[in-house]
């Protein structure tokens, strides 16, 4: 995304209706193919409509950008369409576009595919329906999620022309992906998921078929992976890696990455060393379990696995204490009693828990004294510049999980940025980063003469 650019987030569904007369593989194909070229006719035509969301606002794309209200016109600039959307939380978002300026540059304007002449599709999953004489009916509502990104002077007559031409691309793209994953008669529905590359590549969005896991797409994510020219060694491209859009919000309720509302410490020559992607904030009392006092690094180890989880390494849900515990037995490190005691933990078994659930190796760092840990700043830095993963480090009764280092290779000046799992709050943003839950920590942080073990997580090479 450009700063100062505004997403445009098309939705909405096409009916997809395609009679098969016979059982021959390129018929088939060919009358699929057809049905795609009639829907990308039809996102053509007159007909189609773009509803804005929460807003009077309706844009006819391919009758000159005609639109209601009748203020607005095809030269419009598209900024203009923000002063007639109206949300329920316009409060929660002025407050949250202060705290995270990438939200202040990234405006959403959502909109809903419509047409004058149809009904809305049944957005249920692929209907076969099996007639007389091998006469197939294949019906369906097909996904179709479409952004483009354009400066606020884009004209309304732009907007339209580049989502009508995303319309098509989605339907290429989707007819495409239908026909490599056909079986018979019977087709999978393509979905489309958004991802944000690394610069310069953006946002761009891909097609996969429905049902299908993402263990059976690696040979479609390499050719993806080359297309884009990305590293063969880490996920971009799962479904765990899609890009979420500031305007929405997470269902489960968990903060995601609470740093980024931080300013850096203000040290001289000194270089950010950050955790790389999307973690979710664990601490004590939350999902109904009382660990005040015993669970802290349970937590941090239920980040490290939040992390995992959302980088598209692992499906498995983040791991509950009792099955922290339960896979420590199963290691051998525990006896049966262990599980739903309230035993701490620390750093050894939450290398030993990542291993046995995850498949994840870890290093560890042993320090002998806390002293030692402001001359840890290179070996720091270099885990998170190759790794990116959070650390979990913990030294007499506390757990910690560290975020990233700011460190000056010139003077050996180090802070630390911590998430703390000790917070027994709400999930509020505000307290956590003006309280210092999630802040930079100098070297004094540490108890200089208590012994410190660091896990290190480290990253499968894998895609």
């Amino acid at each position: 995304m450009i700063s100062g650019n505004i997403l445009f987030r098309l939705k909405g569904s096409l009916e997809f209706k395609c009679q098969l007369d016979t059982s021959n593989e390129p018929h088939i194909q060919k009358a699929i193919s057809q049905t795609f070229e009639d829907l990308c006719s039809k996102v053509k035509s007159e007909s189609l409509v773009f509803s804005v969301c929460n807003s009077p606002v309706f844009i006819w794309p391919n009758k000159a950008g005609r639109a209601t209200p009748e203020c607005l016109s095809q030269n419009s600039p598209c900024k203009d369409l923000q002063q007639f959307i109206r949300t329920d939380d316009q409060e929660i978002l002025k407050s949250s576009k202060k705290k995270d300026k990438r939200n202040s540059s990234s405006v959403v304007i959502n909109l809903s595919l419509m047409s004058e002449v149809t009904e809305p599709g049944d957005l249920s999953a692929l209907t076969l329906l099996t007639g007389i004489s091998k006469h197939h009916f294949l019906y369906t509502s097909l996904p179709m999620d479409c952004v483009v990104s354009l400066p606020t002077s884009a004209s309304l007559l732009v907007v339209c022309d580049a989502l009508v031409e995303a319309l098509c691309s989605q339907l290429n793209e989707m007819k495409k992906v239908a026909l490599q994953h056909m079986k018979g008669t019977a087709m999978l529905i393509p979905q489309p998921f958004h991802f944000f590359l690394p610069d310069p590549v953006g946002l761009v969005t891909v097609i996969y078929p429905a049902g299908v896991p993402d263990s059976q797409l690696e040979t479609q994510r390499k050719e993806l992976h080359s297309q884009f020219q990305l590293p063969d060694n880490r996920p971009y491209l799962r479904r765990a890696n899609i890009f979420h859009f500031p305007d929405e919000s997470y269902k489960d309720g968990y903060l995601r990455n609470p740093h980024v509302h931080l300013k850096p410490p203000a040290l001289e020559n000194s270089k950010l060393y950050l955790v790389q992607g999307v973690y979710s904030y664990h601490h004590y009392m939350q999902d109904r379990v009382d660990d005040n006092g015993w669970g802290c690094a349970y937590r941090s180890l239920q980040t490290i696995c939040s992390w995992f989880q959302q980088q598209g390494y692992s499906e498995l849900p983040v791991p509950t204490h009792k099955e922290i515990q339960q896979s420590l037995v199963d290691v051998g490190d525990k006896q049966r009693s262990f599980v739903g005691s309230r035993q701490w933990i620390g750093s050894i078994e939450v290398s030993a828990v990542l291993d046995q659930l995850l498949g994840v190796t870890s290093k560890i760092m042993f320090v002998s004294q806390g002293s030692e840990l402001a001359s840890k700043g290179r070996e720091l830095a270099n885990h998170f510049v190759s790794e990116g993963t959070p650390i979990m480090i913990g030294g007499g009764v506390l757990a910690h999980t560290i975020l990233g280092v700011a460190w000056s290779e010139t003077t050996g000046e180090i802070r630390y940025l911590i998430l703390d799992p000790h917070y027994t709050g709400a999930e509020d943003l505000q307290i956590i980063t003006d309280k210092g839950w999630c802040g930079w920590k100098g070297p004094k942080f540490w108890d200089q003469n208590a012994y410190y073990n660091l896990c290190l997580p480290q990253r499968p090479k894998t895609i």
